[in-house]
Parts: C-alpha cells; sequence; structure tokens
C-alpha cells in the first residue's frame, strides 16, 4: 500500500511531446519525466496541461508502464485517472493501483453539467468499489473553470466518511484561495495541494501538503525547494520569483507557452507541437515569453543534456 508520506511536495502535470503527425513521442516523454524528477517534483502525468483528455485511454496506461519500466518510483507518480465513461475510469485506476502510485489524480465525470454531489459521489465510489485494492489512493481534482463541475466541501464530506483511506487528497485549481482555505480549514489531515505555486506559501502556512502545478513544467527545482523550505527566512523571497515566472506564462496560452519554453532550452522545436485542438505559439508569441522568461535570468538547469 502506498504510504501516507509519499503525497507532499511538488507534482508536476508533466507535458506530453509528440511527433509532427500528432503522435505521442515515448522516448522524448520518459526522458523529459526522468529530468522533471531529478529536478525534486514528483509526476501528476495526465492533468490538464499534459493534454491528457486528448490522449487515448491505451495512450495513458502505456506512458504509465513506460515510466515504472524506466526506474522511475511508483512513489513519485500521481497519474490522471477521470474519465466521462466510468469504463475508462475503471481501467486507468487499475493500472495506478497495479503499480501501486503514490495516488491518482481524478478528475469527476465532466461532460453533463449541473450533475448532483449524489451523482458524483456514485461515480467516485463505483471506481472504488471496482478497484478494490488497498493500493488505490484519490486525490480529487478540482478545476470547475475547465471541467464546469466543480468538487464541492460536501461531496468531500461524503468520500471522507465512506472512504477515508482511500480519498486523500484534493487538488484545488479553482484559482480561489479562499475555497483552498475552506478546504483546508474543514478537513484537518486531508491533503490539500494548491493547483499553482502562486498559492503554495500561503498553502503551506495554512496546513498544505505542496502543490501541483502547470509551471512546475519548466521552473521545477525552486517550486519543490520552497516547498521544503517554506519555514525558512527567505520564503518570501522565494515565492516573489516564483511568481514572477508564472506571470510571464500567463500571459500566453499555458500549454503552448510552456512548450515553446522546453523548445527553447532544450534546443529541440519539436517540443513546440501540441495536439489539435490545441495550436502552437507563433514565433513572434514564442519569442515573446522565452524573451521575458530571460530577462528574469531563468533558466532550466541540466534540460539539454537530459533530452539529448
Amino acid at each position: 500500500m502506498p504510504g501516507a508520506d509519499d503525497l507532499k511536495g511538488l507534482f508536476t502535470p508533466v507535458l506530453t511531446p509528440f511527433i509532427a503527425s500528432y503522435e505521442v513521442d515515448r522516448d522524448r516523454y520518459v526522458k523529459f519525466c526522468k529530468w522533471v524528477v531529478s529536478q525534486g517534483s514528483g509526476l501528476a502525468c495526465f492533468g490538464t496541461n499534459s493534454e491528457a483528455n486528448s490522449l487515448s485511454l491505451e495512450e495513458r496506461i502505456e506512458l504509465l508502464d513506460r515510466l515504472v519500466e524506466a526506474g522511475i518510483g511508483p512513489e513519485r507518480l500521481m497519474p490522471g485517472t477521470g474519465a466521462c465513461a466510468l469504463p475508462d475510469a475503471f481501467r486507468l485506476s487499475d493500472a495506478a493501483a497495479r503499480h501501486k502510485c503514490a495516488a491518482t489524480l481524478m478528475l469527476p465525470p465532466f461532460y453533463y453539467k449541473g450533475v448532483s454531489d449524489e451523482g458524483l459521489f456514485r461515480a467516485y465510489a463505483s471506481v472504488i468499489e471496482h478497484v478494490g485494492s488497498s493500493d488505490l489512493r484519490i486525490c480529487l481534482y478540482h478545476i470547475p473553470q475547465v471541467s464546469g463541475v466543480p468538487i464541492t466541501l460536501n461531496l468531500i464530506e461524503q468520500l471522507l466518511k465512506r472512504y477515508p483511506d482511500t480519498v486523500v487528497g484534493i487538488k484545488d485549481s479553482s484559482g480561489d484561495w479562499a475555497n483552498t482555505k475552506a478546504m483546508l480549514d474543514a478537513f484537518p489531515g486531508f491533503k490539500v495541494f494548491p493547483g499553482a505555486e502562486t498559492f503554495l506559501l500561503d498553502g503551506m502556512r495554512n496546513g498544505a501538503v505542496g502543490c501541483i502545478s502547470a509551471t512546475a513544467n519548466i521552473n521545477p527545482g525552486p517550486i519543490a525547494d520552497l516547498a521544503a523550505t517554506w519555514q525558512d527566512d527567505d520564503a518570501d523571497e522565494k515565492q516573489a520569483a516564483l511568481d514572477a515566472v508564472r506571470s510571464v506564462v500567463t500571459e500566453y496560452a499555458p500549454i503552448p507557452a510552456l512548450k515553446a519554453t522546453v523548445a527553447k532550452h532544450s534546443g529541440d522545436e519539436a517540443w513546440r507541437t501540441v495536439r489539435p485542438p490545441l495550436v502552437e505559439l507563433d514565433a513572434e508569441a514564442a519569442a515573446g515569453v522565452t524573451g521575458k522568461l530571460d530577462a528574469l535570468g531563468f533558466q532550466m538547469p541540466g534540460l539539454a543534456a537530459a533530452l539529448a
């Protein structure tokens, strides 16, 4: 059974590289994941910034298998296993439990809007009962501005009452600090991960266990460092430096901006490719994001060598 101490610090919703025909570049994927882990982060593979919902079920299971085969410890893995179809969520969650991953990051079924807490409870309960394993641990994924399906405090309470050893945490990507704080206050000991490093320091000071952030794809070392040293005297200074990097990225479409940054710092323009319906940044925008990061003295240490 995964250990409780595995779920803390930084997890990165790691980018997925594609070749020109939009097929996943599996070798580059594993190399990039290894670099992210070397910087002190775990992997929330198949998250929003992984273009997970543009990946097939088979692609996600194969990539998870490859990460474990490549020697990345399952305690560093929090794969996304939420899906609109329950049988898909079953298969993804089965794979995560088979590998004894630290947890899964589970979106609610997100096509139908206005669904009840009871409906969402039944969906999560169905996955838990189907997998039927103590090796399954779930972090809920609250991102209502994208999914259109919020995870309420009432739903969390219901799930914790029925499945306290399985439903162990949540990623709050609402961007609303008041909502994150309400979760921290309502459920002491529940593992709350703010969905951006913007709230990392405030989160840690109020009982959060880390963060799961898109920007960790390009800035994992400094974010992981703050998660580990948040009680140090220079924590506010470190937070300000993280905020400066994130503010540049959020001026652009985030996934294409992150990929443009990886392309520049790896020397591999193929990294700019995104799978439709997303579109890569044009040359001017790509130069804009990387130029603004350069002005901050931004670096991605060891990336080019890791991806060579």
